[in-house]
């Protein structure tokens, strides 16, 4: 069994975390610190977890863990790792940006490697330390990375991504309450995403010449969890080509599937995958890539990391089914 302890457990990825791990066969939650809520059930802040899982917040921490997940909020991780030392056979996931971009992935000889697994597969198999990607990251890296792979990005990618409420997190803002989001939409932080940068990190990674911008525009959705990306850019060659290609690319990836049918976002919601669509007309590509932001796009994507770092099936634990209706 993989002993886990959990720092951070009230927002909504750590309960999905949580919830996750209650049910992983080869996972012991050894214990979720929190200074604020300890002695406290999960299930007072986890509603659900009610008559479910009777453990307690603890505000004591344990190194006879294998693995720390870290579900604190951005910038947090690296103070914590920095006012403590943490046993050299300790494995971490972070689920925060602290780490995910190269000027920053090191700390106390620390070395986070990235945690994509459609990208860093192989690397996260060896690593001691990742970072768990972001939302929007995951949805567009997993829309181009088959591009980017063959060299074949010419040209600027347009990019739209729509996410629900729980991309925002647990704590209230003007843009969160109930009678704002309701039967409204908007964008936010146009061409200057936070995730951009982890974004075209990877990209380069794969195409390290490219001299082609990507103009990424988030938005707020009404609903609460999912994440529907378009993105379109020009493709010299035919529907089979790019089909193929993309086929290609995600074949031994099992949470990846490239479908033949337009998306939406019910077919993935509540389970560990993305969905990817391909359409061309006259030249210019359209890719739909949609995720659960709480789940591909954070926790799910967090156990997926853990299940390679130690050796199991990589969906261990996440066989997950969508809430179609």
């Amino acid at each position: 069994m993989i002993k886990v302890g959990i720092i951070g457990g009230s927002g909504f990825a750590a309960g999905e975390l949580i919830r996750l791990l209650l049910e992983h066969p080869q996972v012991d939650i050894k214990y979720i610190y929190s200074s604020s809520k300890a002695n406290e059930l999960l299930a007072s802040v986890h509603q659900d977890l009610e008559g479910i899982s009777f453990l307690q917040f603890s505000d004591q921490i344990d190194w006879e863990i294998d693995l720390l997940f870290l579900c604190m909020g951005h910038g947090q991780s690296r103070r914590f790792l920095t006012d403590h030392s943490i046993p050299d056979q300790v494995k971490i996931v972070d689920l925060s940006r602290d780490f995910r971009l190269t000027p920053d992935h090191q700390i106390n000889k620390k070395e986070f490697i990235y945690g994509l697994p459609e990208l860093n597969g192989d690397r996260i198999k060896q690593a001691k330390y990742v970072a768990n990607p972001g939302c929007f990251a995951t949805a567009i890296q997993l829309g181009i990375l088959p591009l980017a792979d063959g060299g074949l990005l010419k040209s600027n990618v347009h990019i739209n991504a729509v996410t629900g409420a729980t991309g925002a997190g647990r704590s209230l803002s003007p843009t969160t309450h109930f009678t704002w989001r309701d039967n409204n939409f908007s964008y936010y932080k146009p061409f200057n995403h936070q995730h951009l940068d982890e974004i075209n990190q990877s990209v380069e990674q794969l195409q390290p010449e490219i001299d082609r911008k990507l103009l990424f525009i988030p938005c707020r959705g009404n609903f609460s969890r999912g994440i529907f990306a378009t993105l379109y850019t020009d493709f010299n060659g035919s529907a089979d080509d790019i089909q193929s290609l993309y086929e290609d690319y995600y074949t031994d990836h099992v949470f990846t599937q490239v479908s033949n049918n337009s998306l939406h976002l019910k077919q993935v919601v509540n389970t560990n995958n993305c969905k990817i669509h391909l359409h061309l007309d006259n030249g210019i590509l359209l890719i739909t890539s949609v995720i659960d932001n709480l789940l591909k796009g954070a926790s799910g994507q967090a156990v997926q990391n853990m299940n390679l770092m130690f050796g199991l099936a990589e969906d261990e634990g996440l066989k997950l089914k969508a809430s179609y209706f």
